[in-house]
């Protein structure tokens, strides 16, 4: 990308001064992992450290591997039964606190998303062990739900005392042959972040789960799309697009979603990949094994969202589906322009600050873009390097121990569900053509050069970028919310949308642009005044006596 904004100070010097607060050895690592965006010929980016343990001490963004398979990739499932085996504090962190929003097809249906369900482990239990008390769990969540599947998630107490959820599950299966119980090894402590969460769930809900049940919806042109977690009613705009375009929607993992639709998806002709880092593997995955081709999309901003579904019209090259998706959003982009041009006049120059899990901290550029807001900085929670700098980098990324303890599936064609979606060398020809296919361009090549890019921001860091650069705004996640706001600065909270949404396709670009033309243009936070600058607090030097 050509286009180069000047930050003052320079992102050199703000590199320089905060890695002064750290240890000689941290500061070298972070030195690789605060890059200044420079974007070479033939589209080449900086390398970036990523995926690596956050430093002991630090106050990092991340969350936990449970967070990631439990919270985010299983939690929006209304019709899988959950049960958190370990303390109920981890149960009750993951209940709905990233606003995962569902329909039931009838009243009758299951939908067990409004339950925190839990082994709630006590201090006995964590001395002679859990077993027990997790299969009592089971028989009573049967005898209340009767529930076609049940998920085990296992938490960090359980690991560390020996807990098998595997065996218990398989214990539970021959007791109840007619429900699909599975566990996950999703103990907190594995992986360096939520990441390894997001594998531990894509691994299991491919071998347990896709290729159960054989039934296909109606509809000419059918899809999975992944790595789409309904957070204010976003799968809804998606799928009221998909249909206005004449698409059917197989199953979305995992947002309003059930049990049938991912036990079925195979069936799908095509997978799209919405959140690059939490599902890439299973869409991998069902390529090997079922042959469904698939690429990246981006569903945030009006002009993304349209890019995408005209991509996805053009994949199934059917003039009649063209002709309908570009009328669809000619209809949608003639409402979306009239709130855009009255919000860009009154938000264009300003300058705002991402950092966000999965793919929205790259996709969110994008929205606000369209009113006119830079993006001075950004980066991930839990980014691998390919997150970054495009799928092109692969190859180059070394394993290391921590990668190690996610099992990587062998995954072969399966002998009577794989087939092919296009004919023998279509996706060649059409790659050579510039289709993309199994690909992410990464963020960095998006942004412009001089732009910062951080990899696991913290607190200490993110302040000093607030001191530096002033921001306009701050996108950022619940933690990072309220220290944000003492400063006097807008922040949007993008994990769970502070109770607002969609944000998604082109009501929610519409939602978005009113929403930070509010916080923008509010004379709230310019009256705040953060509390340590009225009592500051008390600082002190040891010294070790003689």
């Amino acid at each position: 990308m050509s286009e180069t904004i000047k930050l003052d100070p320079t992102g050199e010097q703000f590199r320089d001064d905060i890695v002064k607060a750290y240890s000689p050895k941290l500061s070298k690592k972070r030195k690789k992992q605060i890059i200044i965006n420079q974007i070479g010929d033939c589209d080449t980016v900086p390398e970036i450290l990523a995926n690596t343990r956050t430093a002991p001490g630090i106050l990092t963004m991340r969350g936990c591997a449970y967070a990631g398979c439990k919270g985010v990739v299983l939690g929006p499932t209304r019709d899988i039964l959950q049960i958190t085996h370990g303390p109920i504090g981890c149960s009750f962190y993951s209940w709905l606190t990233r606003r995962n929003k569902t329909k039931p097809r009838t009243a009758e249906a299951a939908n067990y998303m409004p339950y925190a369900m839990s082994t709630d482990l006590q201090e006995d239990e964590i001395v002679f062990g859990g077993e027990k008390k997790l299969m009592a769990a089971i028989d009573e969540a049967v005898a209340i739900f009767h529930p076609k599947a049940i998920g085990i998630f296992a938490t960090c107490p359980v690991g560390l005392i020996g807990d098998d959820v595997h065996a218990v599950a398989r214990a539970a299966e021959e007791k109840y042959p007619d429900v699909n119980i599975f566990g996950f090894s999703c103990e907190g402590y594995k992986g360096v972040s939520q990441s390894a969460g997001h594998h531990i769930a894509n691994n299991k809900v491919f071998t347990d789960v896709v290729g159960q049940l054989d039934q296909k919806k109606e509809g000419r042109f059918v899809l999975n799309v992944l790595g789409e977690y309904n957070i204010g009613g976003d799968a809804f705009e998606i799928e009221r697009i998909a249909e206005g375009c004449g698409l059917t929607i197989h199953s979305t993992f995992s947002g309003n979603s059930e049990y049938d639709e991912f036990a079925s998806a195979q069936n799908a002709d095509l997978n799209v990949v919405m959140c690059h880092r939490s599902i890439n593997y299973l869409a991998e995955m069902m390529e090997k094994k079922y042959g469904i081709p698939w690429f990246k999309v981006n569903f945030i901003s009006a002009n993304a969202t349209a890019k995408s579904f005209r991509k996805i019209a053009q994949h199934f090259e059917d003039s009649e589906l063209i002709e309908r998706t570009e009328a669809f959003i000619a209809k949608e982009l003639e409402k979306v322009e009239k709130v855009r041009s009255e919000v860009y006049a009154r938000c264009k120059g300003k300058k705002a600050m991402l950092f966000v899990g999965g793919s929205r901290a790259h996709h969110y550029q994008d929205v606000l873009r369209e009113i006119g807001v830079e993006t001075i900085a950004a980066g991930y929670e839990f980014a691998h390097r390919d997150d970054y700098e495009g799928r092109k980098v692969l190859p180059n990324i070394i394993v290391d121990a921590d990668s190690r303890n996610i099992e990587e599936l062998t995954v072969t064609a399966d002998e009577t569900q794989y087939h092919l979606r296009l004919p023998v060398g279509e996706i060649e020809r059409r790659k050579a053509n510039g289709f993309a296919y199994e690909d992410y361009d990464g963020m960095m090549p998006e942004m412009p050069n001089g732009t910062l890019v951080i990899d696991d921001c913290n607190h200490h860091e993110l302040e000093a970028l607030i001191d530096y650069y002033k921001p306009d705004i701050v996108c950022a996640g619940i933690k990072e919310k309220y220290v944000v706001q003492k400063r006097g600065i807008p922040m949007k909270q993008l994990h769970s949308y502070d109770y607002m949404g969609p944000f998604a396709g082109f009501r929610g670009a519409i939602n978005f642009y009113k929403e930070i033309d509010r916080l923008l243009n509010c004379n709230v936070f310019r009256f705040t005044k953060a509390p340590w600058d009225e009592s500051p607090e008390l600082t002190a030097t040891y010294v070790s006596g003689t």
